[in-house]
């Protein structure tokens, strides 16, 4: 009887895991890119325009217009128009703070062979590294 309840709550719960996992999985596809990191750690800081976003990333106006097209699609990133300026901020100011939580998982201090790159990142983006003994 315990066994026969049991199963009938997995298969309750089963659909709603997969289709979380499923929407996880894509939402982890998307971010899966380095200059779509880049542009939520630079929209961190507050509203942007592309231009100022390609100037601070170093990237073509053209892909950085691509990936915020991309990121406003899935309803990551939120736009105002004001004239004919387009302002871009994250639609979840916490994103940001998720994706730098990331990073001691990322392990990168053992596959560099400079070890500042991760430090720099952090400075950069405005975050002081919990691991720094400064």
């Amino acid at each position: 009887m315990q066994v026969c309840e049991n199963l009938q709550a997995l298969e309750v719960t089963m659909p709603s895991r997969l289709i979380v996992s499923r929407e996880l999985a894509d939402l982890l596809k998307l971010l899966a890119h380095a200059d779509r990191l880049r542009l939520i750690e630079e929209l961190r800081l507050g509203e942007k325009d592309v231009t100022s976003l390609a100037i601070a990333l170093q990237l073509p106006a053209t892909r950085v217009s691509q990936h915020l097209a991309l990121l406003r699609a899935h309803r990551l990133v939120e736009e105002r128009r004001d004239g004919r300026s387009h302002f871009y901020r994250l639609a979840h100011a916490h994103l940001a703070d998720w994706i730098l939580d990331a990073l001691p998982f990322v392990d990168i201090r053992k596959r560099l062979e400079e070890a500042d790159h991760i430090d720099t990142a952090l400075a950069l983006w405005g975050v002081q590294d919990p691991n720094s003994t400064h």
